[in-house]
């Protein structure tokens, strides 16, 4: 009987030692399919904040990161519609939590949690119009609104950056292909795994043109052939690099970290993480042409201004 115990007692150790390992598909990848939300991510600063100057984020205790993510739940529901004065609306909490996000800050490398400095290039880039109806117009026709408000894209790595609702991800595979669909803008990328080089220097695409491979258990997306209008954060489109890795970290939880690396903008790579999380329920449909009455009143009033 004590030789049974002692024999359950290390079987249940090693069990809990051994590092967990995805399920394979049934041609042999590891198997990501499924579907995704980083809801909870919503608002976490993509650099580290002043208030953690000198520390890494593993530096944390587990009680400062507890109180960061009090603090953020706190300032989410006090900004929402009608929480200072009637509570939120009950549809933010229950798909907004954000006591459950997974980092303090978004970029891990460098280490000090900072974007790297631009370049010349870069700042000039930087200091161009920004087009959005958040900045003010002029609004002389649609093209003054970004790609988000005119319903096109929020090209990549933007895309799975969230935002206050629709941060919801499918993941299906197929033998030499991943694919993956986003629920904003209702866009889906098609990545094949085969080897094949990527398209010619003069094809550009909103999303990219990505190509994969696994690295053991993690699926590596590197994406060039970005367009001018949608390339992330006013990188050089015809420079710039963006590396994906998703690494199932448990059955519930993908990590994805996106590595930039533009010599035209940044004067260093640069990484961002954060988890996805399993997500019982399917991407719905984004009628965002359909609905899209903002970029409509925007323009009429504008022209209702022009005319007074």
């Amino acid at each position: 009987m004590l030789q049974f115990c002692l024999s359950a007692i290390l079987t249940a150790a090693l069990l809990l030692a051994a590092p967990w390992t995805p399920p394979r598909t049934p041609w042999g990848d590891p198997d990501l399919q499924g579907n995704y939300t980083n809801n909870n991510e919503y608002a976490t600063p993509l650099e580290r904040p002043a208030e953690f100057e000198g520390k890494r984020a593993s530096d944390l205790t587990p009680a400062e990161l507890a109180e960061v993510r009090r603090l953020a739940q706190q300032r989410m529901v006090a900004a929402l519609p009608g929480g200072r004065v009637r509570g939120p609306d009950d549809w933010w909490l229950q798909n907004l939590d954000l006591s459950k996000r997974s980092r303090p800050w978004s970029v891990v490398d460098p280490p000090d949690g900072k974007i790297p400095a631009l370049t010349p290039d870069g700042a000039r880039r930087a200091s161009g119009r920004v087009r959005s109806s958040f900045v003010g117009g002029p609004f002389d026709g649609p093209e003054d609104l970004n790609y988000l408000e005119r319903c096109v894209t929020r090209g990549v790595p933007g895309s799975m950056i969230p935002v206050m609702y629709s941060n919801n991800y499918e993941i299906l595979q197929s033998p030499g292909v991943v694919v993956i669909r986003y629920e904003i803008i209702h866009e889906a990328r098609i990545i094949p795994l085969d080897g094949r080089p990527h398209v010619g220097a003069k094809i550009s695409q909103h999303m990219g043109d990505a190509r994969g491979h696994w690295e053991g258990s993690t699926l590596v997306v590197e994406t060039t052939n970005f367009k001018k209008g949608s390339v992330y954060r006013n990188a050089d489109p015809s420079t710039l690099r963006v590396v994906e890795r998703f690494t199932k970290r448990s059955p519930d939880v993908l990590e994805w970290t996106a590595t930039l690396n533009d010599p035209s903008t940044w004067t260093r790579p640069w990484t961002f993480a954060m988890d996805l999380v399993r997500d019982k329920g399917g991407l719905l449909f984004f009628e965002c042409h359909e609905s899209n009455y903002g970029l409509l009143n925007i323009l009429k009033g504008a022209r209702a201004e022009d005319a007074r």
